[in-house]
């Protein structure tokens, strides 16, 4: 009963859909060979998923974001601006090298606590961590499961798709931080042009931690660069080398609530339930949606449809179904799409798994956020983000 009382509504929605998708391939409603075929596909994905969380929660434990954040409020050195674009630069480069689930989970809490440290208005830093959870996740495999899934499909390296979509995700970037500053960091300083930096240097607890975690980190990202071994793997070997050092130095924090369980039971349920749908005429309804033109056009409109459909449902199932109505040889539509599901998801709360993660950091950490005000700056965001991403993927692709 009190394991019962713990879970978070957010548990309760990944079970029912995990259940949901078992009982349709239980009553015939999905077939079996669809539903392998599902199964087969996620599970790297899952491994990496399970192992990359681990890693980036026992990292934010030894200090390593707290070190990292501590040291961009002292650069900015008081400057407001220079506070802002040093925070996107933070919040971008953890999203695409430690996926943006993990920039939902740990950084929302060490934004937070940056702008109590500094003395500013904790709303704009939050707003910064969503944002750019959600559109800086175009650059490489790693940074959402979707792209992992678009990789696969296009036969691109990590090399290769940051080849491919570094123009779209700097011009997502640039779009989201006019509208950062627009909306929310404008009006944020609280009438002053200047913050108080921290003084002296954030001392992690435990050193040997700090820097074993730091490595670990720093070593997967090479790896991931380098292509040298798949994804899961190179998330697994770092995980398992901070997981080794916390049994020997701290093994009270190594417990089962380190693996995000809930992530592991809501994504196959979305692709049982998501299959489901895409047999019995979802396929047909997108392939009208998006057509089949490859050009700047195609490109514009799965883009749009990616957007819209990702903020009406989800932009998991939304990718994997879009996925398959665009034809096998429309690499530019597909990465046109994959643009949509994922710097689109930013107007409804329940856009994108990470955008949910978000709200539940913000309510724990007794942060406020209107979603009327939420819903309607994301829409502006949506509707120049998504076509900017999309014409820069466009002319340099």
């Amino acid at each position: 009963m009190s394991v019962m009382k713990r879970l978070h509504i957010l548990d309760w929605l990944a079970g029912a859909i995990l259940v949901c998708g078992l009982l349709l391939l239980a009553t015939g409603a999905l077939p079996v060979d669809h539903a392998r075929s599902a199964m087969t596909r996620i599970a790297p994905l899952l491994a990496f998923l399970g192992t990359v969380i681990v890693l980036a929660e026992l990292a934010t434990r030894a200090g390593v974001f707290d070190v990292v954040a501590s040291a961009v409020a002292r650069a900015g050195r008081g400057s407001y601006p220079a506070l802002f674009v040093l925070c996107v630069v933070f919040a971008s480069l953890t999203t695409m090298t430690l996926n943006l689930d993990t920039t939902a989970v740990l950084l929302t809490p060490v934004m937070l606590a940056l702008a109590d440290r500094v003395g500013i208005a904790a709303i704009p830093l939050a707003m910064t961590t969503v944002w750019l959870a959600n559109t800086a996740s175009l650059l490489l495999p790693v940074s959402n499961l979707t792209n992992l899934l678009a990789a696969d499909r296009v036969a691109l390296s990590p090399a290769g798709l940051a080849a491919r979509m570094w123009a779209p995700q700097l011009a997502a970037i640039v779009v989201t931080m006019g509208c950062l500053w627009l909306f929310y960091w404008r009006s944020g300083r609280r009438g002053a042009p200047r913050y108080e930096p921290p003084r002296g240097l954030y001392r992690p607890a435990d050193p040997v931690l700090f820097w074993v975690c730091g490595a670990a980190c720093a070593g997967f990202v090479l790896v991931l660069l380098a292509d040298a071994i798949p994804l899961w793997a190179a998330s697994a070997a770092a995980a398992a080398v901070v997981v080794a050092v916390y049994a020997a130095r701290e093994p009270a924090a190594l417990r089962a609530s380190l693996v995000p369980w809930r992530l592991l039971v809501l994504v196959p349920g979305l692709f049982l339930v998501v299959e489901t749908v895409d047999v019995h005429g979802l396929h047909g309804l997108l392939s009208s949606a998006v057509g089949s033109d490859g050009g700047v056009l195609g490109v514009l409109r799965a883009g749009a449809v990616g957007g819209g459909m990702s903020n009406v449902l989800n932009n998991l199932p939304v990718y994997l179904a879009g996925e398959s109505a665009i034809p096998v040889g429309n690499h530019q539509q597909l990465l046109g799409l994959l643009i949509g599901t994922n710097a689109g998801p930013v107007v409804t709360p329940w856009a994108s798994l990470a955008t949910l993660l978000w709200f539940e950091r913000c309510a724990a950490g007794g942060v406020g956020v209107g979603v009327r005000r939420f819903v309607g700056t994301g829409a502006v965001l949506a509707v120049t983000v998504v076509p900017a991403a999309c014409l820069a993927l466009a002319l340099v692709g």
